[in-house]
C-alpha cells in the first residue's frame, strides 16, 4: 500500500502561507473504524460525522470510512445530511436533531432519515408517509437519562399500541448513554435495562444504544447497532486505560517571531510575568483558529501552570500569556537558539499532546478541540491506496 498527501480543495490555502497546517490521516480514521467494529461483537459498527465529521471534513472522512465498510452513517443537522449523502449514494443516513417542522419532504428527496424524539415528531412523519402512500423509515429515540432529545421511557414502553407507527418503517429504535465514559457509574446499568425494557415490546426493531466508550463497557451493550462517535477521529473511549485508538488529526502552527523579553510581561491583561531572561516565540494561530483561549498561561515563568503547551523539537514549551485572536506566546528559552527560527513550526497537536491532552490542559474535552478546527488552516489529507 502507498500513501498519497493532496491538500484539501475546499480550503484554497497553500501551506506556505498559512499560519497552521492541519493534517487528517484518513487510514488511521478507517483503522479506527475497524478496531471498533471489531469491539462490537455481531452488532454493525456506523459512524458519526455530525460537526463537519468532528472537524476532519465531511467529505473526506465519509468516502474513506465507507470504503473501510461503513454503512451507516449519523449526523445532528439535515444539512449535514445532505452532504454525506452527496459523497455516499449508497449509505443509510440518520438526522439525530430530530424533525424539524415542514421538512418531511427534504428527507424524502435525499432518501434520509429522521431520528424522531417526540409524539408530535411521530405523528408528523406517520401524517406525511400516509399522504405520499409509502412507509418510509425512521428512528425513535427514547431518553434513559439524558434528559434531552426523546420519548420518556414510560411513553417508549406504550409505543407498540400507537397507530401512526403502522404508517412509517420504525427502522431503528435508539437511547443514548449519559456517563459511558465512567465504566463504573451505576447510571450505564439502570440505561442498558430501560433501554431493554422499551425494546422487548417491540419486536423485530433493530436497537442502538451505545457511543464509542459504550462499546467498551463490561456489559457489552451492543445490541444491533453501534454508533461511534469521537473513537473515530483518536479520542480516547477508555480514559482509566490506554487509548485504543490511533490519532488522525495533528496541528503544527508556525513561528512569526522570536524575541527574549526580561522581567516584563507577556501578552493581553499582562498576565504572564518573564521572571529574568525569556525567549519568547509567537505562533500564527489564536483562537480566531479554534484554539480555546481557555489554555492561556496566567502566572510567571517557571510556574507549573495548566495552560497550553507545544512541542519545539519534540521538547514540551509551556504557553506564555493570553492566546489572543491571532497569535500564540509560547516560552521557548530551554531550546538551543540553534534549534528554532522564524518559519519553523510546532506542534500543538500530535505525540504526547493528544487531542484529550490539549482538551485537559485547555480546561475542557477533546471533542471541543477537533469540533473547533478552523478554517484558516492549510489543510492536507493522507490516504491509505492499494
Amino acid at each position: 500500500m502507498t500513501k498519497t498527501e493532496q491538500t484539501s480543495t475546499a480550503s484554497r490555502i497553500l501551506p506556505e502561507m498559512a499560519g497552521g497546517l492541519l493534517h487528517i490521516d484518513l487510514a488511521a480514521l478507517a483503522s479506527n473504524w475497524r478496531t471498533l467494529r471489531d469491539n462490537a461483537g455481531s452488532a454493525e459498527a456506523s459512524a458519526v460525522v455530525k460537526a463537519d465529521a468532528y472537524g476532519t471534513g465531511i467529505e473526506q472522512a465519509v468516502p474513506a470510512l465507507a470504503q473501510a465498510g461503513c454503512r451507516t452513517f449519523f449526523v445532528a443537522h439535515l444539512s449535514e445530511a445532505i452532504r454525506v449523502r452527496a459523497v455516499a449514494p449508497e449509505a443509510t443516513i440518520y438526522v439525530l436533531n430530530g424533525l424539524f417542522p415542514g421538512t418531511c419532504s427534504t428527507y424524502v428527496e435525499h432518501d434520509l432519515r429522521p431520528v424522531l424524539g417526540s409524539f408530535e415528531e411521530i405523528e408528523e412523519w406517520a401524517s406525511f408517509c400516509r399522504s405520499q402512500g409509502g412507509k418510509r423509515e425512521a428512528a425513535i429515540h427514547v431518553d434513559t437519562g439524558m434528559n434531552r432529545l426523546g420519548l420518556t421511557v414510560q411513553q417508549g414502553l406504550t409505543l407498540k399500541d400507537r397507530a401512526e407507527l403502522k404508517d412509517f418503517e420504525t427502522a431503528l429504535l435508539m437511547s443514548h448513554f449519559v456517563s459511558a465514559e465512567e465504566s463504573d457509574n451505576p447510571l450505564n446499568i439502570r440505561q442498558i435495562e430501560a433501554f431493554r425494557a422499551v425494546r422487548e415490546t417491540l419486536p423485530g426493531v433493530r436497537a442502538s444504544l451505545a457511543n464509542s466508550s459504550g462499546i467498551f463497557l463490561k456489559e457489552k451493550p451492543h445490541f444491533d447497532l453501534v454508533r461511534p462517535g469521537y473513537a473515530l477521529y483518536g479520542g480516547n473511549p477508555t480514559p482509566d486505560h490506554d487509548n485504543p485508538m490511533s490519532p488522525v488529526a495533528g496541528l503544527k502552527a508556525r513561528i512569526v517571531q522570536l524575541r527574549w523579553v526580561e522581567d516584563d510581561t507577556v501578552g493581553y491583561n499582562a498576565r504572564w510575568l518573564a521572571l529574568g531572561r525569556r525567549r519568547i516565540a509567537t505562533l500564527s494561530i489564536g483562537y480566531a483558529d479554534g484554539y480555546p483561549r481557555s489554555a492561556s498561561a496566567r502566572g510567571k515563568s517557571g510556574e507549573e501552570l495548566l495552560a497550553g503547551q507545544v512541542l519545539v523539537a519534540g521538547h514540551p514549551c509551556p504557553f506564555a500569556g493570553n492566546v489572543s485572536m491571532d497569535l500564540i506566546t509560547v516560552d521557548v528559552t530551554d531550546i538551543p537558539e540553534n534549534e528554532v527560527r522564524r518559519g519553523d513550526t510546532v506542534t500543538m497537536i500530535g505525540g504526547s499532546l493528544t487531542i484529550d491532552e490539549v482538551g485537559r490542559r485547555a480546561g475542557t474535552i477533546g471533542y471541543e478541540i477537533l469540533t473547533n478546527l478552523g478554517r484558516r488552516y492549510a489543510r492536507t489529507y493522507t490516504e491509505s491506496q492499494g
